[in-house]
């Protein structure tokens, strides 16, 4: 008796490379579709923002203040300085994506290597994982608040109290990872013909993590975006005039009766980024997964 296969919606030719099914696979995601659009658009207004904005992000009309969004020269309005709105969101917009970047880009790097020491050597596990306890003993914004708060208020020592506060989160992810792939037969059998533990580390080990790496990258950018909206709405982020997301709500929240959009479109525009974020990592996610080729 022949039992017909019929293949499912997601299913794609095994001769395929690993790639081109992960895009298969994301491109057949409506989801992934539509939250890479808006990445990707976002990404490039916020690189072009300087020759994209309309104004100046400190030029101030004071003819016109509390315009309201559709007024003529002004899409999204002004603020209470007659500045314009959309041009300050650009700029704010930049901002919040460079801490967000330098802020991952830091935990990566400090935490990608002791994640996988920890996973990989029994020794350095004990040491680490403590190490990594001690750090989620804090609240994540409330470890940033403080870290900023020490270091001082500026663009970069915010990307940085992010980054040291999401670490702890990516030690934990590596880790796990590593115990996993270590105890695999490749890994075994190249343990086995000699190859050091460096070797084994960087030509086995980290290749195989990179999926669960790439993954958390994109969760931990939509926590880094709240999380220097957090530190700018407080004071502890970037300092006026330069344009934040999160500044400009701290000073919308006073005139929120009279000029509502100025502080709900910065707010639209955070969760925006962080949605995206988080829809597409979700998407990358299901698309990485190996069980996928199978279905």
């Amino acid at each position: 008796m022949t039992v017909l296969t019929v293949p499912t919606a997601d299913a794609v030719p095994a001769g395929l490379s690993r790639r081109t099914r992960i895009l298969r696979r994301l491109r057949r995601n409506p989801l992934a579709v539509v939250s890479f659009v808006v990445l990707a658009l976002a990404a490039v207004a916020a690189l072009l923002s300087p020759w994209l904005a309309p104004y100046a992000v400190e030029q101030t009309d004071f003819a016109h203040t509390f315009a309201p969004p559709g007024s003529p020269g002004h899409l999204l309005g002004t603020d209470d300085l007659g500045r314009d709105v959309l041009s300050r969101i650009m700029l704010g917009a930049r901002a919040s994506l460079q801490v967000a970047f330098l802020a991952v880009a830091t935990s990566l790097v400090i935490g990608v290597p002791l994640g996988l020491a920890a996973g990989y050597f029994r020794a350095w596990d004990a040491v680490i994982s403590r190490f990594t306890d001690l750090l989620l003993a804090f609240p994540f914004l409330i470890m940033a608040v403080g870290l900023a708060a020490i270091r001082g208020a500026s663009l970069t020592n915010a990307a940085v109290a992010v980054g040291i506060a999401q670490i702890p989160g990516v030690i934990r992810v590596v880790r796990s990872d590593t115990l996993r792939l270590k105890s695999l037969d490749f890994v075994a059998a190249a343990i086995v013909d000699g190859a050091s533990d460096l070797w084994v580390l960087a030509r086995h080990i980290l290749p195989n993590a990179t999926s669960v790496i790439l993954v958390q990258a994109t969760v931990a950018i939509p926590a880094a975006i709240l999380g220097e909206a957090v530190l700018s709405f407080l004071g502890l982020g970037i300092q006026p005039p330069a344009p934040s997301l999160g500044t400009m709500l701290a000073t919308a929240q006073q005139f929120a009766a009279r000029a509502p959009w100025a502080a709900v479109l910065p707010g639209v525009v955070i969760m925006g980024l962080a949605l995206a974020f988080n829809v597409f990592g979700d998407a990358l996610r299901d698309a990485l997964d190996p069980k996928g080729d199978r279905r």
